[in-house]
């Protein structure tokens, strides 16, 4: 495993993050019949009636392979000006009848309500119900949505929008009570809940050309199939067909809700041209300021961020932990594996006492753990963090990329379980790191001197540490780049919690870069590692 750090500009153009939070059967016209051979028993079979080819991925992936075959086509922008004027408030108050919720009059364990258009979300989707070998579109209707906060619209003008998003319900919290589970809405981003969970950090189908000078482009997934589940179903089969400049790409997700809410994710995807980066499995999330990186003064909250950290499980097993951070230029990191275990974007700080936050329950945000079905090969894990002023944009991203790019035209199959967690969160079998704190305790004041030295304090907790004689010999192994030099390292029990404290002190060579830190514990007697692997980038000053 080896990593790398790029500073940039940030210049990517194109929205840079998702918004945080969101504050009758007709066949469809692609749909395949049967071939009749031109036999008698052909000709008598032209008097019955035909049988549609049984609907599955093989059917989306093949029509991802036509549609690559064809220069790429801009969705039209029709959306009602009444609509486009709407800022993202007035367009989040248009609500879904809850009683319109569809299954609802079925009595399915699953419900859909749907997202309506408007600001700035103008491309419609269109979504479609399989059941048995029959696919259904579920159309617009204003009679699903109520409009009495938005005075300006006019639901009798409104016809054939489609829909901007879905939500699927199902109940994890309480038997009585149907929840939001899973969100579909922008682009191709999603998010999902499981139980005790308030909705964070997104995922994404799709990342291409991210943090790229030549800018990123932004796949969406245009059209839906949702598989009518029965009356016992405890998960549920979604189609999903992405489409994009350069790339194109058939989904299956089965959804299965619970304490930790699971996605098994299988996509073959196109390209129509060659790219720069193609980001697999991309996670989104916002990190504003932590105890790494303390917030304003007058911000009473102590910490706020929908993730803390950047985990990784590689091929050999090694287990590393990167801290996140807000930078104050575009800040890029990879990490590179053979055949990853795992990664994800984490909310491991679970305190209320270190949020404060009322209204948004960061200590409930869930984390997003991606663990790869098969053999990735070669590639990295990259991590972008963006500069953002404020909670409102999600300014972190992190996906795979694999180090052998599809041709135009060849498939690129991929396969992963995506979990979405909170009290079984994904953590090393080893002590992990629960908090990392930066700056200084107590110095005596000397008139005329200043300091140069930086103060890290890294807390690791869980694993066996706790079960270690009285007379263990713990010690932090730190390493820092040519840009840092170490000052000192000292490690030491945390009787109030029962782990240990690394801490460290180093001084910048060239204050204007970044350093590269990592540590770890182990026993001295016997150099046993007890720990997982830290790994933190300190910014320019």
């Amino acid at each position: 495993m080896s990593d790398k750090t790029i500073m940039l500009l940030h210049t990517t153009s194109g929205p840079a993050c998702a918004p945080l939070c969101e504050r009758s059967a007709l066949r469809s016209s692609w749909w395949r019949r049967l071939a009749v051979p031109a036999t008698l028993a052909g000709l008598l079979a032209l008097a019955l009636p035909q049988a549609a080819l049984a609907f599955d991925f093989n059917t989306v992936a093949a029509r991802a392979k036509a549609l690559a075959g064809k220069s790429y086509k801009k969705p039209a922008d029709e959306l009602p000006k009444s609509l486009k004027d709407l800022s993202y408030e007035q367009a989040s108050q248009i609500y879904f009848r809850d009683d319109k919720s569809y299954w609802r009059a079925q009595k399915l364990p699953f419900e859909l309500s749907f997202i309506h258009l408007g600001a700035s979300y103008t491309e419609p989707i269109k979504v479609n119900e399989v059941v048995g070998d029959a696919v259904r579109e579920i159309h617009f209707n204003p009679a699903l949505f109520d409009y009495s906060a938005t005075r300006s619209v006019d639901p009798r003008s409104l016809r054939n929008l489609g829909f901007a998003g879905f939500r699927v319900r199902f109940p994890v919290n309480s038997a009585k009570v149907k929840d939001d589970v899973l969100t579909f809405h922008g682009a191709s981003y999603f998010r999902a809940l499981g139980k005790g969970q308030s909705y964070g950090l997104s995922a994404r189908g799709l990342a291409i050309d991210t943090a790229l000078y030549s800018g990123e482009e932004f796949p969406r997934f245009t059209e839906f199939w949702l598989e009518r589940p029965s009356a016992e179903s405890k998960e549920l089969v979604i189609y999903a067909l992405l489409d994009s400049p350069r790339a194109t790409g058939a989904y299956r997700f089965v959804l299965k809700p619970g304490a930790d809410t699971v996605m098994d994710v299988k996509a073959q995807l196109y390209l129509r041209s060659n790219v720069t980066k193609l980001g697999i499995a991309p996670l989104t999330s916002m990190f504003l300021f932590g105890e790494n990186q303390p917030g304003p003064a007058d911000d009473f909250r102590p910490e706020v961020h929908d993730s803390d950290g950047l985990a990784m499980q590689s091929g050999t097993g090694e287990w590393l932990w990167r801290p996140l951070v807000n930078p104050k230029r575009l800040l890029v990191t990879s990490f590179s594996f053979d055949n990853p275990l795992g990664f994800g974007l984490m909310q491991r700080d679970r305190s209320f006492s270190h949020y404060e936050d009322l209204d948004y329950n960061y200590q409930a945000r869930p984390s997003a753990w991606v663990e790869p079905k098969g053999k990735w090969g070669s590639g990295r894990v990259e991590l972008v963090q963006i500069p953002t002023p404020d909670e409102t944009n999600d300014n972190i991203v992190a996906y795979w990329i694999p180090n052998t790019l599809p041709k135009p035209g060849q498939p690129f199959n991929v396969e992963y379980r995506l979990s979405w967690q909170k009290d079984n969160e994904k953590r090393p079998p080893l002590a992990y790191v629960t908090q990392t704190l930066f700056g200084h305790g107590y110095r005596p004041k000397q008139e005329g001197k200043t300091d140069d030295v930086q103060q890290l304090s890294i807390d690791f907790d869980g694993g066996n540490l706790k079960k270690l004689p009285a007379n263990a010999r713990v010690e932090g192994v730190v390493e820092a780049d040519a840009n840092g030099k170490l000052a000192s390292v000292t490690t030491r029990k945390n009787e109030a919690t029962g782990g240990w404290r690394v801490e460290v002190k180093l001084r910048r060579t060239e204050e204007n870069k970044p350093v590269e830190l990592r540590g770890f514990l182990r026993n001295a007697n016997g150099g046993t590692t007890l720990s997982e692997t830290w790994s933190y980038i300190l910014p320019p000053n």
